[in-house]
């Protein structure tokens, strides 16, 4: 009795368990395509990795709920496809993915109707999928409606908004021309224009992100200078950070000198970072070393965890004396922001390259001070200390 008792308890924990996993039904897209026809069902795509943060967080939350997996097996012909395996990276080149998780809501005919990506929260979610299966609300119904009165602001963003749920903003870049293209530049200046600027314009040498350049002021009056500046550091970013992410170098140092042409301070300092990343990735420590030389002090001079990033960099791949010392100043300096126990480790350490021990027996010291303190393990401290001895 006691031995039915306990099985019964384990399969009552296995299937409350087994209801709330992420299970998904193993069928092909082409066959989920045939499916979607025989039933009059839009097809829903999720397309995911394994080694990706927030695609498990999505099957590990969203999508364990019961209600959302229950509305998607009702309305959708469902497919899930990893896009490392073949399947899914075919779909990831068809559907021109670049975000993760992606999901996708097609026709039988694979017309697009409705597109998400990244994390969503569990009622969000479940809102979105609903309002998919509202033909005034999906994508061909939202253009065709813009497409009939291209100047009309309010059907420009109402297609721009939804678009931009599931595609990045350089794919809402042909839309927003299309309605910017109906202004003139005394009309770009309203809170409606700049609404449709800051969503869909990517391209830094377009009209009217030029046009934002040279009236910054009074475009910051209409919505507000954060949020000019904001828009203005996000179209450098989506400038150069393909390219960096790409180890692109050529084509990086040919838009880098478009992004120069902002002159801003804050772009710079991007820049700045950019410059060092793409250098550390080529390992190309000549341009690394007179970068951080040139730009150092100008552009992240109040950031200690940069200026430790940098001195890390030259403890292990720059060899020159001189630019060694030059980065000592720049993590002493990072010490008078934050007397960290990292930074007094790694000044010794640079110390110890430039075989200054006297210096470097000092800041092992305070790094062990630090650990003493705040009761942390001091073995590297103690370490270092050794070999100075």
């Amino acid at each position: 009795m006691r031995f039915i008792y306990l099985s019964l308890l384990l399969l009552f924990i296995h299937t409350g368990n087994a209801q709330n996993q992420f299970i998904h039904d193993d069928i092909s897209y082409k066959d989920a395509l045939v499916k979607a026809k025989q039933e009059s069902k839009p097809v829903f795509i999720m397309l995911y990795a394994n080694w990706c943060p927030h695609c498990n967080a999505m099957k590990n939350g969203t999508l364990k709920d019961t209600t959302v997996m229950a509305f998607l097996k009702d309305n959708y012909i469902c497919v899930w496809k990893d896009i490392d395996k073949e399947e899914g990276l075919a779909l990831k080149t068809k559907f021109d993915t670049k975000s993760l998780p992606s999901f996708l809501i097609v026709d039988s005919n694979e017309t697009i109707l409705y597109n998400l990506k990244g994390e969503i929260k569990t009622a969000e979610f479940l809102n979105e999928i609903k309002n998919a299966l509202n033909p005034k609300m999906q994508l061909p119904y939202l253009e065709s409606v813009f497409m009939a009165d291209p100047s009309n602001p309010n059907k420009c963003l109402a297609y721009l908004t939804t678009l931009r749920k599931g595609r990045e903003r350089i794919d809402l870049s042909k839309a927003t021309h299309t309605y910017l293209a109906t202004q003139s530049d005394a009309q770009l200046l309203s809170e409606m224009n700049w609404r449709i600027i800051a969503n869909g314009v990517s391209d830094i040498k377009s009209r009217e992100f030029q046009y934002v350049l040279q009236h910054q002021k009074e475009f910051g009056n209409v919505a507000s200078p954060d949020r000019v500046e904001k828009k203005i550091i996000n179209i450098v970013t989506e400038l150069l950070r393909p390219y960096t992410e790409s180890l692109d170098t050529i084509n990086y140092y040919k838009q880098r000198e478009i992004a120069k042409s902002i002159r801003l301070q804050k772009t710079d300092s991007l820049i700045f970072s950019y410059d060092l990343t793409i250098a550390e990735r080529s390992t190309n420590w000549k341009y690394y070393n007179k970068t951080a030389l040139e730009g150092t002090q100008k552009y992240v001079w109040n950031t200690a965890s940069i200026l430790k990033e940098i001195g890390q960099v030259y403890l292990k791949n720059i060899t020159d004396i001189e630019s060694l010392k030059k980065s000592t100043e720049w993590v002493k300096r990072s010490l008078d922001l934050n007397d960290a126990y990292d930074g007094n480790l790694l000044l010794a350490r640079l110390y110890i390259k430039i075989k200054d021990k006297k210096s470097a027996l000092i800041y092992a010291k305070k790094a062990k001070a630090i650990c003493k303190e705040m009761d942390w393990d001091s073995k590297d401290a103690d370490a270092l200390l050794a070999e100075l001895k």
